[in-house]
């Protein structure tokens, strides 16, 4: 219909769509050869200051693979620079925190953010995009949940059971509420500054919330996250977005969302009777089925859409991001099928 809002942005508003879009986390990654290219000219933390570079990075799978919404190239850590805790990318073992945040005295040395002083430049790769884009489909501002975020600087990296994490959750709470407040202020300045950059909808990635107990989310997380959310504006959908989810599920709708993301490690149509007619879903094909042959992937995309049954209010999506071997025609495939299969007819 000319005029109306794309298709992704009617999805998460549960409005009947003519067809279910689809998008890919990490859907600008090391599987495309035009961003291997990019990479083999700037340093991650290089092509993310590079407010060209990122906007080139964004906008490449939106013309190479057709998806229905683009999704700014950035990474969650960014935010935390200013706070000096040594955040460096290290070239096959992703994020480090050379001064990692673990006692009270940690986190009282820590500063509120400057968010417009911090990251300008995703500020401007993202009104970049905007443009470029003419409204062909909407742009995805994104931001890491203050959980994730907060499991880095304590971590100092990825972890396996989040020792470190809990430890400061349980043994010094105050600090651990201080930490998250900080981190919940920062995000909501961060969202709100790439709305105003022309973002029609973000996404909130709480990628290692499911190391925790349902108890332990809504004593330690859920008081944030709600929070944070509410100083959004409620026109712009939000998708919250976890992984190892299912026990959090019903936790997760209480924090807020117009959309929740689901992994690949649920059921579409349980997962959404549980959370309810009243929210939307994205999900969840499992990102290994894109190194299966094309006919594999478009059964199993299949299944994923009569799990949904044609219901406003799904955005197809993988269950978490493209690994980097998946060959760029699989993902093509995958998104071509989306679209021809689920095709309403009048």
């Amino acid at each position: 219909m000319p005029g109306a809002d794309p298709v992704l942005l009617r999805a998460a508003r549960r409005e009947p769509t003519p067809y279910t879009p689809v998008w890919l986390m990490r859907q600008a990654g090391r599987y495309l050869p035009e961003y291997r290219a990019l990479r083999a000219r700037y340093g991650f933390l290089e092509l993310c200051r590079n407010p060209a570079a990122a906007a080139e990075a964004t906008l490449l799978p939106v013309e190479r693979l057709g998806v229905d919404a683009a999704i700014l190239f950035a990474d969650i850590l960014l935010l935390v620079e200013p706070l000096g805790v040594g955040l460096e990318f290290s070239r096959g073992d992703g994020p480090v925190i050379r001064r990692p945040v673990r006692t009270d005295a940690d986190v009282a040395r820590l500063k509120p953010i400057d968010v417009a002083e911090a990251v300008p430049f995703v500020f401007e790769a993202a009104r970049t995009v905007v443009q470029a884009l003419g409204g062909r489909v909407p742009l995805i501002g994104f931001a890491g949940a203050p959980f994730t975020v907060a499991s880095y600087l304590v971590e100092g990296g990825a972890s396996r059971d989040y020792a470190r994490t809990k430890r400061l959750m349980y043994a010094e709470p105050e600090a651990w509420h201080r930490l998250m407040d900080l981190l919940a202020d920062a995000t909501v300045k961060y969202l709100l500054g790439q709305i105003a950059a022309g973002a029609q909808l973000v996404q909130l990635f709480d990628s290692w919330v499911g190391a925790l107990s349902p108890s332990d989310y809504r004593a330690y997380v859920l008081p944030h996250v709600r929070g944070l959310l509410r100083r959004l504006p409620p026109e712009v959908p939000v998708i919250h977005f976890g992984t190892g989810t299912a026990a959090l599920l019903p936790a997760m709708r209480e924090a807020g969302g117009h959309v929740i993301g689901l992994d690949w490690r649920v059921d579409l149509d349980a997962a959404w009777a549980t959370l309810g007619p009243e929210v939307a879903v994205q999900g969840n094909l499992d990102p290994a089925v894109l190194l299966a042959p094309p006919a594999y992937i478009r059964r199993r995309a299949q299944e994923v859409l009569d799990r949904a049954g044609g219901r406003p209010g799904h955005i197809f999506n993988l269950g978490h991001g493209v690994h980097p071997e998946t060959p760029v025609d699989h993902v093509r495939a995958l998104v071509d099928y989306v679209h021809e299969a689920s095709a309403r007819r009048a």
